[in-house]
């Protein structure tokens, strides 16, 4: 991107983060249509589902019935997460659907929460400690050739409190330090806050303090759960402190659905609505790709198939309306979320709501936006 803005790479996680934590009884053809929806908006990286235990999350017991049900688009990368060994031997079975991860890339993470670590893969944040020389050493056996550090439950803990920028730089730090000495560079950072503890400030000052103290790694990768209502806001100054040398993959999800089971907040956890933060990126100016449209519409499926209403905002109320779509001066009292929906469904949905005005609605200002429009210019005042 121009302007000194890094690349922002939107990654969707609706069918994997929103779907783990939904019923267990949404249809495998309810999700297959989701993920069809979500494949014609433009996106270029979604996460399909995971290849988990069914025992401790029954949403993904069917992953393999809407990897094979699904129609992919060219140019769309799509994945799955696993854990173990076991859902990797899953997962390779799609190879000609899913993109497998980069065999050259080693990876490493450290939470910084012992207690979620606990609860999330029965593992303490020692044992992750105790194990980096010996998951280097068998990366750099295999062939790796470049790394990614990464911590997660970054910014606080629901059962520990806040974190210190100093702790997550040192568990950085470790990670680094070991991939180095293996002679493997590290060229990717990953951020993970799956207890919605983000704010702007404390996320502004570690991408800062992050890019001074490892200034040639170039990407980075931030997942961070909207749970308290930042993550969006967030994201944006983790970009302002980047530029046209980064690339910045976000994650995101299709109506702000997600959340993690092992956090204490359920659906509540949320995730940054795609929707809303394709509109922020392209109202600030920043080509995404992305037709804005397709994706409410995929928004709007996304509700039919949990069954629930999701919370992105633009698929409430449509994106801030330009050109011929800006609203009918006389169009009546626009009250409930049904009748907001004229943005996208036309003036049926408000028809016999209340109107008060015994004559057409007059505006010499917008006469000059109509006349400007009519002309091929930019309408303005």
């Amino acid at each position: 991107m121009s302007n000194g803005r890094p690349t922002v790479v939107i990654q969707e996680e609706g069918m994997r983060e929103g779907m783990q934590i939904e019923s267990r009884d949404i249809p495998v053809d309810g999700k297959i249509r989701l993920l069809d929806a979500l494949s014609r908006t433009g996106l270029k990286k979604i996460i399909v589902g995971s290849f988990v235990s069914p025992k401790w999350t029954p949403q993904m017991a069917d992953v393999e019935a809407v990897i094979d049900g699904f129609t992919p688009a060219d140019g769309v990368e799509y994945t799955a997460i696993v854990l173990n060994r076991k859902g990797a031997e899953r997962r390779a079975a799609y190879a000609s659907k899913l993109t497998l991860p980069d065999p050259t890339l080693g990876r490493i993470k450290v939470h910084l929460c012992d207690v979620f670590v606990r609860r999330n893969t029965n593992r303490s944040q020692q044992d992750e400690l105790d194990a980096l020389e010996n998951s280097v050493a068998s990366a750099r056996e295999s062939g790796i050739t470049h790394a990614e550090i990464s911590i997660n439950a970054a910014w606080g803990s629901n059962w520990l409190g806040e974190f210190t920028e100093d702790e997550r730089m040192r568990l950085l730090q470790l990670q680094y330090d070991a991939w180095t000495a293996a002679g493997i560079p590290v060229t990717r950072i990953q951020i993970g806050d799956p207890m919605s503890w983000n704010t702007p400030a404390a996320v502004r000052s570690m991408m800062r303090r992050v890019v001074q103290t490892w200034p040639e790694v170039r990407n980075y990768h931030l997942h961070l759960h909207d749970a308290r209502g930042m993550a969006m806001l967030s994201a944006y100054v983790a970009m302002e402190e980047l530029d046209e040398r980064h690339t910045l993959l976000i994650d995101t999800a299709i109506g702000g659905m997600g959340g993690c089971p092992y956090c204490g907040n359920g659906r509540a956890t949320r995730m940054i609505p795609t929707e809303d933060f394709v509109h922020l990126l392209e109202s600030e100016g920043i080509e995404t790709g992305i037709d804005l449209p397709q994706l409410i519409e995929a928004g709007k499926i996304a509700e039919e198939v949990v069954g629930h209403p999701l919370w992105s905002k633009v698929t409430a109320a449509g994106p801030r309306p330009t050109g011929e779509d800006v609203y009918p001066m006389d169009m009546p009292f626009i009250e409930t979320f049904e009748e907001a929906q004229h943005f996208r469904l036309g003036p049926s949905v408000y028809q016999g709501a209340l109107s008060p005005w015994r004559e057409p609605v007059q505006s010499p200002a917008r006469k000059n936006y109509d006349a400007r429009l009519a002309a091929g210019k930019e309408p303005a005042l």
